[in-house]
């Protein structure tokens, strides 16, 4: 992509309504655009993000039998009576009627939905288990919108929800998506630490949160210094113990990036979701619950990956590859270009009549992995000058050997 033929326009000052580091950045370097509190457009940087965060989490869900599909967002009332959540979800649901005054709600979640999918599909255990999981737009009436995309009233999710014949089946698979989890967050530039959770809206016997530690998050955990247990400060108030080992306890600000639930047959028994067993007996199906908001999860990105100087995006959710610079050197940088493109690696040319100052503020603020220099002093040698957003040192490339270098 050529900026002067891109939707492009990055900021100097930090916006007012910036109330920490991740909408600083993404407001300033042109990834998203506040339209009210809690509701923002994402732009077309922040969809090239949004969408390798998306493959990644499509990857992993898929390796563990997900299989992709969509709900409404629209759904009716009646569903919601069933599990008497229409007037008791908390954050209360957005609510309107049709022209035939029947009454929906706009999604914040879809276990209703899906258990109502399932119920007229499922009658034998010949027919379990199986997860299916969605990417969509959900809608939650959030009486304060703060922190940017890390808590909105719009925003995409991946939701996932599977279901089995016994609890020792539902157990193991959910251990499996937990290893799925942390692979998604490693492969995002994370390190996300598993912790006991409350269950809230959703319910449950049993929730855990993914956490990502950073001074900034609104979340408060408690860690032990001793073994791996940790947990959300809403779930045990005031301990000095870890009560799995006895270890000393600290507590640490961290962002959650993920929410999974023990469902078991909460939903199965409210709305009669029901199967046959081996023996021939009816019993509820057993189900669980697994939830990533990818806005926030990019916003955790960029919490936890920046400098004084702007965002360092990972290799793998970067919008690009490669930002592409030219000095006064159009017609060659252009030729480069086009090679870059030709070999299949993601460019972002700045190709604008600008200073060096202002291409050079506006690659580091976007945080693109590499960027390539190309310049009257770097032309003189035939080369060109590779810098990786993450380090101070140059490196100079003859042009003909920069594919190659890029792709190693």
């Amino acid at each position: 992509m050529k900026i002067s033929q891109g939707f492009f326009k990055t900021f100097k000052e930090k916006p007012k309504e910036a109330e920490n580091i991740s909408t600083e950045l993404l407001l300033r370097g042109n990834f998203i655009d506040k339209e009210a509190s809690g509701i923002y457009s994402i732009l077309p940087l922040g969809w090239r993000v949004i969408q390798k965060i998306n493959k990644i989490i499509r990857e992993e869900m898929d390796a563990v039998n997900g299989q992709e599909f969509q709900m409404p967002a629209l759904q009716p009332k009646e569903l919601w009576l069933e599990t008497d959540r229409w007037d008791h979800m908390d954050p209360p649901l957005f609510k309107l009627k049709d022209r035939h005054d029947k009454e929906f709600t706009i999604g914040p979640t879809h276990e209703e939905v899906i258990v109502d999918l399932v119920r007229d599909r499922v009658s034998s255990f010949r027919d379990l288990p199986f997860m299916l999981y969605q990417i969509q737009t959900k809608f939650r009436n959030e009486q304060r919108s703060t922190g940017g995309l890390l808590r909105v009233r719009e925003f995409l999710m991946k939701d996932a929800y599977s279901f089995h014949a016994d609890v020792k089946e539902f157990e193991e698979y959910y251990q499996k998506v937990i290893e799925a989890y942390h692979r998604i967050y490693k492969r995002c530039g994370l390190g996300a630490k598993l912790v006991e959770a409350h269950s809230g809206s959703i319910g449950g016997k049993k929730s855990n949160e993914f956490m990502v530690l950073t001074k900034e998050g609104e979340d408060t955990i408690y860690l032990c210094g001793a073994c791996d247990w940790a947990a959300n400060i809403e779930v045990v108030k005031n301990i000095d113990k870890c009560p799995a080992c006895g270890g000393e306890i600290k507590k640490s600000k961290a962002i959650e990036v993920g929410h999974i639930f023990m469902l078991g047959d909460l939903y199965s028994k409210k709305m009669g979701v029901t199967f046959t067993d081996k023996s021939g007996n009816t019993k509820p199906i057993i189900m669980g619950c697994y939830g990533i908001g990818i806005g926030r999860l990019m916003a955790t990105i960029v919490e936890v990956l920046n400098d004084e100087k702007g965002i360092i995006w990972p290799k793998s959710v970067a919008p690009y590859q490669v930002h592409l610079i030219s000095l006064d050197q159009d017609e060659t940088a252009a030729k480069l270009y086009q090679e870059l493109i030709d070999a299949g690696i993601e460019t972002l040319y700045d190709d604008r009549q600008e200073s060096a100052g202002v291409k050079f503020a506006d690659a580091d603020l976007i945080g693109i992995p590499k960027r390539i220099t190309v310049s009257p002093k770097t032309i003189a040698d035939k080369s060109c000058e590779i810098k990786e957003r993450n380090k101070e040192n140059l490196e100079m490339v003859k042009l003909e050997k920069v594919v190659d270098h890029i792709k190693k």
